[in-house]
């Protein structure tokens, strides 16, 4: 089943607006502290949001895992990682490997097995982050490359977590669980920032890096999980979900456009692996019982 052509087109634009966020995460890092950064958006995303929309009817705890994992796992993270560690470019492409870690959390729970196509799936893309720590040079340092690791698994981790939580408003879930995430960034912030640097970047923050900020909120949480949430609840995930593949493409080509980021040979092969090994996971189940299923 193919998409409508104007659903076609808000999920290209909420992957044009994912993918292209790894831009506007760099310029906001130009002044402000990243965990003080992650720290403003998620209190935009709640304020004043959370007045206008309802609690959705899952326990305090679930709320609190997902905000912590999503909050102070994913984004505290990379956002560090991003502050001289890795190019933008880079990090979109080497997150998107929550994917695997999300199958990995969820077969340990359920005690299945991983399939074959898995493996392979598994070692295309990890063959396209070793590339990138091996080449990495100014683009993406180890450490680099091990926080937005670590980013990725916090991801899958909230994933995990989401889905616990069962069907609900997306866009509410995520507002009401900032309210968890926004305590451990700004005690991370004033811990390893300090006071100091934390009044420094807002005082030093210009309205572009503010516009920033506000993007983070407005742009990419509201906007992107409510509309993804809609296409979800009207189209098949197995529909929707492979658009996911292009949030590296316009992440990379945004930052080779709009930074300048570089793309040599190796950093194009390693995102093609990365791209692959995602392909592989995500069509293969659908090609075998297409074509290879017996007749």
């Amino acid at each position: 089943m193919s998409l409508p052509l104007r659903h076609f087109l808000l999920a290209l634009a909420v992957v044009a607006v994912w993918g292209t966020n790894f831009v506007v995460i760099r310029v906001a890092l130009d002044h402000l502290p990243p965990l003080l950064f992650a720290t403003l958006r998620f209190t935009l995303v709640l304020l004043p949001v959370v007045f206008f929309v309802k609690r959705p009817q899952v326990p305090w705890r679930n709320l609190a895992a997902y905000g912590v994992l999503i909050g102070a796992g994913q984004f505290g993270l990379l956002f560090v990682a991003m502050k001289g560690h890795i190019s933008p470019g880079l990090a979109s492409l080497v997150v998107q490997t929550q994917v695997f870690f999300t199958i990995g959390m969820a077969m340990k729970i359920s005690g299945e097995k991983v399939q074959p196509f898995q493996v392979a799936a598994l070692l295309l893309a990890a063959s396209g982050i070793v590339l990138i720590a091996a080449h990495g040079g100014g683009a993406a340092t180890p450490l680099g490359v091990l926080l937005i690791l670590l980013a990725a698994a916090s991801w899958a981790g909230g994933n995990i977590v989401a889905r616990q939580a069962g069907t609900v408003n997306m866009l509410a879930y995520v507002v009401w669980a900032s309210l968890f995430s926004i305590p451990p960034l700004f005690l991370m912030s004033l811990w390893l920032e300090g006071w100091p640097a934390m009044v420094a970047g807002v005082r030093n923050a210009d309205a572009l890096t503010w516009g920033a900020v506000a993007w983070q909120a407005v742009g990419n949480t509201m906007f992107g999980y409510a509309a993804w949430g809609w296409l979800l609840a009207r189209h098949p995930a197995a529909t929707v979900t492979p658009m996911a593949l292009l949030v590296p493409v316009f992440g990379m080509g945004a930052s080779a456009i709009l930074l300048h980021e570089s793309l040599p040979g190796w950093k194009l092969l390693a995102a093609a692996l990365v791209l692959a090994g995602l392909a592989v996971n995500m069509f293969w189940p659908k090609v075998r019982m297409r074509f290879l299923a017996p007749v």
